[in-house]
């Protein structure tokens, strides 16, 4: 199947037309739905030829492949079932056995607690750097130190590390650098631009934004998404040709959603930090965060996430929740309605109450994943909530 392989430099530009086939498949302008567990074998083609859905090949999965490693301008994409299983099965693709991995504090809850709870099990250690003090990070390295693994904007109190610090510190000493770029998207940075190995997306969130499909993806070099690769087609973690055609529609809009994100985020927040109800807000787009000069270094944009701390009790935060009407009380983040959890008995719960603490998330911490509604409604929507929080 030929592809437009001409890749534009526009980012919206590449997010509808990357990786499209070419000629048209019987002239259908939307990308075909190939479901079809396995496709025949011609004449002449080798076991490397062979495709079949758990090997990653179909044609729905080639289009998506080279239509993600357009927006991150990487050489190969490759796609997964979740996002934690791009975490997971990239680190144990890279790793040799018995090695030491060194990871962000703060991380996303399900990376933080199969970093702490499951991969010892398989042999490996981690420890956690703080991304705010990298004078610290020389202490931290071990002789079988093999990687770094981070995040563009921290899950979910909004870090954003010094990243050409990451990418030195990485390449002094040889280690492989991960970052995870779900909440800031291709749209607010690229990585690999700046030096890092690879990206990994819960696609599920931003690249998706419509809140009806699970998925992940890497991108990078192609021998690193290849040895990647060889790993997921054994472990079986496979995008089903349905959800390949699900992202690859969400992709298209992927700029205007993130924009209009953004800027209502942005708005959200500012107008959360003068309320009296609240306590302290988490965006890295206010200058009084701590990572706004990072942010402002190396992102585009601020991203459609933010946090928050009630001036009240847990429980209090729950009934903020819970009086909204707009708002969705339910975890996950990136689609186009506005969704609030709190990270505490969602994202994080797996992680005991002092790990909570050590990272500097409460038991009352409101993550809002803003969509693109109307601001002056979701400010009307979240007044409504305050004052149920504190009636």
């Amino acid at each position: 199947m030929n592809t437009n392989d001409h890749t534009p430099n526009g980012f919206s530009t590449r997010a509808v037309h990357a990786g499209e086939p070419r000629p048209r498949i019987g002239g259908a302008v939307s990308m075909p739905i190939f479901q079809s567990s396995t496709f025949e074998t011609r004449e002449g083609e080798s076991y490397d030829d062979i495709r079949y859905i758990r090997l990653n090949n179909t044609p729905s999965h080639d289009v998506l492949h080279q239509k993600l490693a357009a927006l991150e301008g990487a050489e190969s994409a490759l796609s997964m079932s979740s996002g934690m299983a791009a975490i997971t099965t990239s680190l144990m693709a890279l790793l040799q056995p018995g090695a030491h991995i060194l990871a962000q504090r703060g991380l996303y809850g399900g990376t933080g607690s199969w970093l702490v709870h499951e991969l010892p099990k398989l042999g490996y250690t981690c420890s956690f750097f703080d991304g705010q003090h990298p004078e610290q990070w020389e202490g931290l390295v071990r002789p079988n130190t093999a990687l770094v693994l981070c995040e563009t904007i921290s899950n979910p109190l909004l870090e954003v590390v010094d990243f050409d610090q990451v990418v030195q510190f990485c390449r002094r000493h040889g280690f492989i650098s991960i970052i995870d770029n779900t909440f800031a998207s291709p749209v607010w940075f690229n990585p690999l631009s700046l030096g890092f190995d690879l990206v990994a997306h819960s696609a599920t969130k931003y690249l998706n934004g419509h809140t009806d499909l699970v998925a992940g993806c890497v991108m990078g070099s192609s021998v690193l998404v290849s040895r990647i690769r060889k790993c997921l087609n054994l472990f079986g973690g496979t995008l089903d040709p349905h959800a390949c055609y699900l992202l690859q529609r969400g992709i298209k809009t992927l700029e205007l959603r993130v924009g209009a994100q953004s800027e209502n985020a942005l708005q959200l927040a500012q107008w959360l930090s003068l309320r009296p109800e609240v306590r302290r807000v988490f965006y890295p787009g206010l200058s009084q965060h701590a990572s706004h000069p990072n942010a402002r270094k190396y992102l585009r944009g601020y991203g459609g996430m933010l946090a928050f701390e009630l001036s009240g009790t847990s429980d209090q935060a729950v009934t903020f929740c819970q009086n909204l009407q707009l708002g969705v009380y339910a975890p996950s983040l990136g689609g186009v309605e506005t969704l609030v959890t709190i990270p505490a008995r969602t994202s994080h719960v797996a992680l005991t109450p002092e790990e909570r603490r050590k990272i500097g998330i409460s038991d009352g911490t409101i993550r809002v994943s803003v969509g693109i509604e109307n601001i002056s409604d979701l400010k009307d929507d979240f007044i409504r909530g305050l004052a149920g929080a504190m009636s």
